[in-house]
């Protein structure tokens, strides 16, 4: 698929801004890029990616499950599973979620030095060679040969996505209050060797509210899904929502999949995604990474505390007033509202 139109310009980063990210980010080790008026900022490999992504052939039973990353993604991906399979528990403990819902562009961060390096470690394992190919390899690809339904997991914004999509599938898009998203980010920017960040929260911090962090910028990514939030093929969750009343979240999705499940379904489905019960499943939390060390083994678990306005007990006083700042500057021009920011 080397002919396909991609409608965007993808830029490379000044070379000394790439160098200065590429200190603090390991394991990128060839720079970064700018994708389009909005310029979205990613890996190098993504120009590989963008054209493929933007053309790959939909089907109408696909299920994307969209979000900037650390918003509430993994809970959401298998809430959505459970609820379109039928509260299948037995099949969504035997396989893991990185093989239920494939990682549509996750190939764009793994460098190829990098993939080399897992592979060497990985040699003396046939098995997990075959597991880190199934981890690394593109998503389109891997995607072309998943029976249907599909499940596609994505961070991509709307506008990266392929431009039939609403017209095809159904979307169910999760956001989550940015203060929230910079801590849990920070935590698995250094657990993945895949990104490798070597410095401190506040640094990170800086980097993501100048869009200097992969998917970003923020708020522009929020506001493509939630501007078609009322388009029937879409669902637009808050991660708050979630937390505060999950069954209340569970009877949505269910309604938007035309499912409909008893109290006593959605209670026990509760329970199986309560975030002790989350924490300690294997197949949702990523443990696949960890085996092949693409996630730094001794480091904290893929699911971390699952708590509203966590992000209190990490910022100093100046980033709490830089990110009220930020926050009130890019809702604006936008009736977006996250749900307990009301005094933004």
């Amino acid at each position: 698929m080397e002919n396909n139109s991609f409608p965007y310009q993808i830029e490379d980063l000044p070379q000394e801004q790439a160098e200065h990210l590429m200190k603090y980010l390991k394991g990128e080790l060839t720079g970064f890029v700018r994708v389009g008026p909005k310029g979205y900022f990613f890996p190098h490999k993504y120009k590989n990616e963008a054209a493929d992504i933007y053309n790959m052939p939909l089907r109408p039973s696909d299920i994307f499950i969209s979000s900037y990353p650390r918003s509430g993604t993994t809970w959401t991906q298998e809430l959505v599973w459970m609820v379109a399979n039928n509260l299948d528990y037995a099949k969504s403990n035997e396989i893991p979620l990185t093989e239920r819902y494939p990682f549509l562009e996750f190939c764009m961060c793994v460098h190829p030095v990098m993939a080399e390096r897992f592979k060497a470690e990985n040699s003396g394992s046939e098995r997990k060679l075959k597991l880190l190919e199934l981890v690394t390899q593109r998503g389109t690809a891997q995607l072309a040969t998943t029976p249907s339904p599909r499940f596609v997991k994505t961070h991509l914004p709307m506008s990266l996505l392929p431009p039939t999509l609403l017209d095809t599938c159904r979307i169910v898009y999760v956001a989550r209050d940015p203060r929230d998203v910079i801590v849990s980010f920070y935590h698995l920017n250094r657990l993945m060797r895949t990104q490798g960040y070597v410095g401190d929260l506040k640094t990170f911090f800086n980097f993501f509210i100048k869009d200097l962090h992969h998917w970003t910028p923020y708020f522009e990514h929020l506001k493509e899904a939630w501007n078609l939030r009322h388009h029937p093929r879409m669902l637009f969750l808050f991660y708050e929502e979630l937390a505060k009343d999950l069954p209340a979240a569970v009877r949505r999705v269910a309604k938007f999949l035309n499912k409909n499940y008893s109290d006593e379904e959605v209670t026990r489905l509760c329970d199986h995604l309560s975030i002790e019960n989350f924490k300690n499943n294997k197949s949702v939390n990523y443990d696949v990474m960890k085996e092949l060390g693409i996630s730094v083994s001794g480091e904290q678990s893929f699911i971390r505390k699952g708590k509203a306005g966590g992000w209190r007990d990490h910022f100093d006083e100046e980033m709490t007033l830089q990110a009220e700042q930020w926050i009130a500057e890019n809702l604006r021009d936008t009736d977006l509202r996250f749900p307990h920011l009301e005094n933004v």
